[in-house]
């Protein structure tokens, strides 16, 4: 497995990366003020922008929605939504494996 990050010329958008972008804002759009749970996996502050402030910004929005990250030493959560919140502090292949 390898990370895809804007880093070098590996980074995959392409047609196929458009394609399900799309089809993760129609499920997104689709499930607007429903019960959700948005599970972030070892995102890091690198680039927030891309899953961990949008998750942070539709929890907020949204008082059925539930955000859960497991984060080796950045698993915290803004105020607002601590409430609603699960954050693991811990290393995910231990935690898996256990």
């Amino acid at each position: 497995m390898t990370m895809n990050l804007r880093v070098d010329d590996t980074f995959v958008q392409d047609e196929g990366w458009y394609r399900a972008n799309e089809r993760y804002a129609d499920f997104v759009c689709g499930h607007k003020g429903q019960q959700i749970l948005f599970l972030e996996l070892g995102v890091g502050m690198n680039t927030p922008v891309i899953i961990k402030y949008p998750f942070w910004r539709m929890t907020r929005q949204n008082p059925k929605a539930v955000y859960a990250c497991v984060n080796l030493g950045e698993a915290r959560v803004p105020g607002e939504i601590m409430d609603r919140s699960i954050c693991i502090d811990g290393d995910i292949g231990t935690l898996l494996k256990n």
